[in-house]
């Protein structure tokens, strides 16, 4: 499978941030990276036995997380609003093994609110190993600031990086 050059999230502006999905700084974290894909986005992943539930099994909730995780960030660049998800379900197909290679590809749908968005676990064959489907409420960041932890330099900084983020179309499909 061909990769693409990672594509920047804006919250990477925050020089500290620590999403459990994405961020660099968090040790304990995915440090998922993300890429254009034709249909979307995509993040490849491996994950070892710190994420292992039974032995040699990637723990299922963990599949949920990586799907929210490509989709939400999809919906950051391709929409360029923050969104809280609202709801998700995530259907497991099989088990994703530790120490494999696997992506998964995030879709937007071209409804209005709330947003739709859907993912597929692919492993190294391009066998689908789990699909999730989500909706997402968008925010304004001033309309949420009593439950961020952003300070007001990091509010512009993101704000700003939100509007100029120009990675994917409005329906998330690589321009």
């Amino acid at each position: 499978m061909e990769r693409h050059s990672s594509v920047q999230v804006p919250w990477s502006v925050i020089p500290d941030y620590h999403c459990f999905g994405c961020s660099p700084h968090n040790a304990s974290g995915l440090r998922l990276e993300f890429e254009p894909h034709p249909d979307g986005l995509q993040a490849h992943f491996r994950l070892g036995r710190s994420f292992e539930s039974y032995p040699g099994v990637v723990h299922g909730g963990l599949i949920g997380v990586i799907c929210d995780e490509v989709m939400g960030n999809l919906i950051v660049l391709a929409r360029h609003h923050p969104a809280f998800t609202v709801s998700q379900r995530t259907r497991f197909i099989s088990p994703l093994l530790i120490d494999s290679e696997y992506h998964c590809v995030a879709t937007l749908s071209e409804t209005q609110l709330p947003i739709q968005a859907s993912a597929e676990i692919l492993d190294a064959d391009g066998t689908v190993c789990a699909t999730s489907s989500a909706a997402y409420q968008p925010f304004e960041l001033d309309a949420v600031r009593h439950q961020l932890t952003l300070r007001d330099d990091e509010v512009a900084l993101l704000s700003h990086a939100l509007t100029t983020a120009n990675a994917l179309s409005s329906n998330g499909v690589q321009q």
